[in-house]
């Protein structure tokens, strides 16, 4: 089942964001002020609302209950920001990410209840979308148009096995390159060690294969 995700604000880093997740399979409700950038996502979004997201009344009709994750683009408009994280909480929103433009910003937003702040010059669009439609991946990271870095958990069907079992190379074309265990230090892997959900996985892996291995 994809994830339904709501993108506030369609500024550079929205609009890189929500292409990304919408190409990969996710359910993508964008919203903005400007109803020159939302009819640019009609053909690239599930559902393109043009919305004053500085007025409360105008965040509620956006039905924010009804998405799996909230995403506050908004890191020049610390007010908007503040009212849709505060919104998104109330309405139950499960993971609600914000984008800051400073340190001072961040610490607010968590004060009202962002589960993550994003730093722009830090993530990008393509980066976060890989990580949000993903239960399993906790940072990416693209070395070049066809190789990806993957810090992960292992999938449920992993847990309990080894990676000799598992043979992951020739079943899934990924390569494990070290393992984490309980917030230890990285470690090159032991192909016998078994996996548990507390484990991290480092793996190299095509772009092409991330789709395979992603999980809902």
């Amino acid at each position: 089942m994809e994830k339904s995700i709501a993108v506030l604000g369609l500024g550079k880093f929205g609009k890189s964001l929500a292409r990304n997740l919408y190409e990969l399979g996710a359910d993508v409700l964008v919203a903005d002020g400007d109803d020159a950038v939302v009819s640019e996502f009609t053909a690239c979004s599930t559902a393109a609302i043009c919305a004053n997201l500085t007025k409360e009344e105008e965040v509620l009709a956006l039905k924010l209950d009804q998405v799996d994750i909230a995403v506050v683009t908004m890191g020049s408009n610390l007010a908007a920001s503040i009212l849709c994280v505060s919104v998104a909480k109330e309405k139950g929103v499960p993971l609600v990410i914000a984008k800051s433009e400073s340190n001072r910003m961040t610490s607010i937003l968590k004060k009202v209840g962002a589960d993550r702040v994003i730093n722009p010059e830090e993530e990008g669009g393509a980066r976060s979308a890989n990580i949000l439609v993903s239960n399993y991946f906790h940072d990416c990271f693209k070395l070049d148009d066809n190789l990806m870095m993957l810090e992960m958990s292992p999938k449920e069907e992993w847990i309990g096995k080894s990676l000799d079992e598992l043979n992951l190379r020739k079943t899934m074309n990924i390569n494990v390159i070290a393992l984490k265990e309980n917030d230890k230090l990285w470690n090159f892997v032991d192909p016998t060690t078994v996996l548990d959900e507390n484990c991290l996985l480092l793996i190299a892996a095509e772009a092409a294969t991330l789709k395979y291995i992603r999980g809902n």
